[in-house]
């Protein structure tokens, strides 16, 4: 009550000082002077155009878009269009700051405006402290900034690591960070879980319909939160147990533990979609698998990561681009490298003719390698010193079997999880049939069963290397942290 009371004084405050300017009331003698009454009416007409010119307003709408707000229901505070128009405005009109480079500003701006709620508590105090940092400025150059300063001095590295995980414990429907996780799915330009379809495409404003193209559904059901005990909702319906999904999905997933449903859908998706499905919604690996509070935990700090991705994107701060995979004669032109691995063989000892346990083994370290590194191709049927020796040495009777064969090496001795992150097939070169095996980045640590014991491999330089007590340890913090 006491606050609701001083805003509106503050907002009569306010009205009055704008009517005594109007009247051309002299702030220190108080006297009217009618000449400042009709040059002060001529600032406001001037500003009244400016301020409702659609041409500005449009322009400046699309630096809402630009920051991923592509739609009114993703915005939490009003106040806060109000002000950064008001921005716009100075910038434009005062400074005269070319308009793309001041709608990238301001799109900056309002994305951290509206991700920190700015303007949501005491808003008018904040503008004017805003509006403060700003007076004086001498030109475009510094104004733009000034403006990109106020966003750096906000958005700290404590911001992004503890600030926003723990803004993001929250139920509220209407959360700034839940709005602004959104737009950073949009300039990501992500899809929705398990779809092919953009997620700026499913909310463009302009399509319309008496069901929404997309839902928002609890990853661990409520119905399935409820039979372990789970129903506070302010529990069941954390941000961070919703994902984007179109509203068909949502209806098959109902209430289905994530155990049942997630790892099917998982597996059904292409090794770049799997990768992306998992980035863009902020997944941990095996997350259908995790206690329900750790699984929260996890995906926020996740989530915030991807807020901050987004955030250096609409900055210009870039990620490069994924390397294209490499042929078969790149690959045995480049010889053995930190990704690239040459077996001759998957089972056979070529000294004894013999099936040998050390050829798996040696097969097995390598895509074990690759995967607790950065991925990596290797090539069974090629001699160390690059040769093309072809794969009769294994003596399987088809390559189907050969690639079964494998397949069940990877279930017994690493595991199925690993699985949809290796892919081998089959190529020609030399006359000879080899076996191309691309390895993905694994999603957690990978161990080899050899008998009792469970051993850990690295890929460094051109060879692959055993890790053990707190070598393992250290290892697997940073890489899977």
């Amino acid at each position: 009550m006491l606050r609701a009371t001083v805003g509106l004084g503050l907002k009569r405050a306010r009205l009055q000082n704008v009517y005594s300017v109007l009247r051309g009331r002299d702030a220190v003698t108080g006297e009217v002077d009618i000449t400042k009454r009709d040059a002060q009416f001529d600032l406001l007409t001037q500003a009244q155009a400016r301020s409702l010119n659609l041409s500005n307003w449009h322009h400046f709408l699309s630096a809402l878009n630009l920051a991923g707000y592509r739609h009114e229901g993703m915005i939490s505070s009003e106040t806060s269009i109000i002000y950064a128009y008001v921005l716009y405005l100075i910038g434009l009109v005062d400074h005269g700051i070319d308009k793309q480079e001041l709608r990238q500003a301001i799109a900056e701006f309002f994305f951290m405006a509206s991700l920190t709620g700015r303007y949501t508590s005491s808003p008018e105090t904040k503008f004017d402290f805003d509006l403060a940092q700003l007076r004086g400025i001498p030109d475009g150059k510094a104004y733009l900034a000034k403006l990109r300063e106020i966003c750096a001095t906000t958005l700290t590295s404590d911001y992004w690591s503890i600030s926003l995980p723990s803004d993001l414990a929250t139920s509220a429907s209407r959360s700034p960070s839940r709005f602004a996780y959104q737009a950073s799915l949009i300039l990501l330009g992500a899809r929705a879980l398990f779809s092919p379809l953009k997620i700026s495409d499913m909310i463009d404003p302009s399509v319309k319909g008496t069901k929404a193209t997309f839902e928002q559904h609890h990853l661990f059901p409520r119905g399935y939160l409820s039979k372990i005990g789970i129903t506070d909702l302010r529990q069941v319906n954390q941000i961070a147990n919703f994902a984007l999904v179109e509203w068909p999905d949502n209806g098959k997933i109902s209430d289905q533990p994530p155990s049942t449903y997630a790892p099917t859908w998982h597996a059904a998706l292409t090794p770049k979609d799997r990768t992306d499905m998992m980035r863009w919604h902020a997944l941990p690996a095996e997350w259908w698998n995790m206690e329900y509070q750790d699984f929260l935990r996890e995906r926020r700090s996740l989530m915030a990561k991807l807020v901050h991705d987004a955030y250096r994107k609409l900055c210009g701060d870039m990620e490069p681009e994924a390397a294209a995979k490499l042929s078969v004669q790149e690959l045995l032109a480049s010889g053995e490298t930190d990704t690239v691995e040459y077996k001759s063989t998957l089972r056979t000892n070529l000294h004894t003719g013999e099936v040998d346990e050390k050829m798996h083994l040696a097969v097995l370290k390598t895509l074990a390698g690759f995967l607790n590194a950065k991925g990596g191709t290797l090539m069974i049927g090629v001699a160390d010193d690059g040769k093309v020796v072809g794969l009769s040495a294994d003596g399987f009777a088809s390559e189907d079997k050969m690639a079964l064969h494998l397949v069940n090496l990877i279930r017994d001795r690493i595991g199925d999880l690993f699985l949809p992150y290796i892919h081998p097939h089959f190529d020609e070169q030399e006359g000879e049939r080899v076996m191309v095996v691309h390895c993905e980045a694994g999603p957690k640590a990978a161990f080899i069963k050899d008998g009792v014991a469970h051993r850990f491999f690295v890929r460094g330089a051109n060879a692959t290397a055993e890790l053990s007590g707190n070598a393992v340890t250290d290892y697997v913090k940073v890489r899977f942290p």
